[in-house]
């Protein structure tokens, strides 16, 4: 095996993915971006989650509001739903694993705060709920998926946003978030700041 040739490929199948999702995703991401600020102006929080990778980058997301992302400006009211884990462990013995996210959002969330929830497959049962439990709470949900959207694509309803990469890669999926949600804060502060 040729080690130097892989991680080529990987360099080029990630490049090229990015630049076949630019013109799918850039209206959405947009539309995303201007959901979230017009919450944040209302005194709203973004609250997120998802699993695993999709956990890190609820995690890196709620991060660049609360401190910052390029720009200097004010924190950002953001919140990642997989961080406190006396809070998971808690609902997940008591319960199950499936309501890690949901509960947090029924005591959290209120009308006019928005989910960001991730999943790569679209798939993640507990995401799936968060979603339902945003729903019932008349929150806003921004999507994040890979492949078809799975089972969250279905809960979606018509005022949602869905981020969908065209993609059936695990890895090459998450790069995209990633891209996706530094797009998601470049945005942010450019609406906030009036960047140019």
């Amino acid at each position: 095996m040729d080690l130097i040739t892989r991680i080529s490929e990987n360099f080029s199948e990630s490049a090229h993915l990015k630049l076949q999702a630019m013109d799918a995703l850039a209206a959405p991401i947009a539309a995303a971006a201007e959901r979230m600020v017009q919450c944040l102006k209302n005194d709203g929080k973004i609250l997120s989650c998802g699993n695993g990778g999709s956990a890190a980058d609820a995690q890196h997301f709620a991060a660049e509001l609360v401190n910052r992302f390029e720009m200097e400006r004010p924190p950002l009211s953001a919140i990642a739903l997989t961080t406190d884990t006396s809070t998971l462990t808690s609902i997940a013995n008591d319960y199950d694993f499936g309501q890690v996210f949901s509960k947090q959002v029924r005591a959290l969330g209120h009308r006019g705060d928005l989910l960001l929830a991730i999943s790569t497959s679209g798939n993640s049962g507990n995401v799936v709920t968060a979603i339902q439990a945003a729903h019932e709470a008349q929150m806003a949900v921004i999507a994040l998926t890979g492949r078809n959207g799975g089972k969250m694509a279905e809960v979606l309803r018509p005022s949602d946003i869905h981020i969908c990469v065209p993609a059936q890669s695990t890895a090459r999926i998450q790069e995209v978030h990633l891209l996706t949600l530094h797009c998601l804060c470049d945005a942010i502060d450019c609406l906030l700041l009036g960047v140019e």
